[in-house]
C-alpha cells in the first residue's frame, strides 16, 4: 500500500492551490496543440508530471517508449524567461519562455524532433 497519496475530497479546511497546475487557458493552450499533433500524425499520447516546484505535459511518438518533450511550467522561476520551458528526455532546455502561447506557437516541432 502506498501511504504517500492522499485522497482528497470537499475538503473544506485545505484549499488546493491552483498555481500548483497549469491555468485552464494554458492547459487549453497545450490540449490544443496536443490535438493538432496528434491529428497530423506527431504525437500518440501524453503524461502529466507534478512536482511542488512544476508542473510538465509530457508528449510521447509511442506509448512504450520515453516521452519526445515536456513543456513545463516552472512555480517559481529564476527569472521570467524560465517560467515556461520544452525540454527534451534527459531534461535539457530546447526552448524557454515567459508567455506560454508565444513559446508552442513559435516552436518548430519537426526541426525539434531527432
Amino acid at each position: 500500500m502506498n501511504n504517500n497519496l492522499k485522497l482528497v475530497i470537499n475538503n473544506v479546511n485545505k484549499k488546493i492551490e491552483d498555481k500548483h497546475f497549469f491555468e485552464k487557458d494554458e492547459l487549453k493552450i497545450i490540449l490544443d496543440l496536443y490535438a493538432k499533433m496528434v491529428s497530423e500524425g506527431s504525437w500518440k499520447d501524453y503524461g502529466l508530471n507534478i512536482s511542488s516546484k512544476q508542473v510538465g505535459f509530457s508528449v510521447f511518438k509511442n506509448a512504450a517508449e520515453n516521452a519526445l518533450y515536456k513543456i513545463c511550467k516552472n512555480f517559481k522561476p529564476k527569472n521570467k524567461n524560465l517560467r515556461y520551458l520544452i525540454t527534451d528526455t534527459s531534461g535539457k532546455i530546447l526552448k524557454n519562455s515567459s508567455d506560454l502561447n508565444a513559446l508552442l506557437k513559435n516552436t518548430n516541432w519537426k526541426k525539434l524532433q531527432k
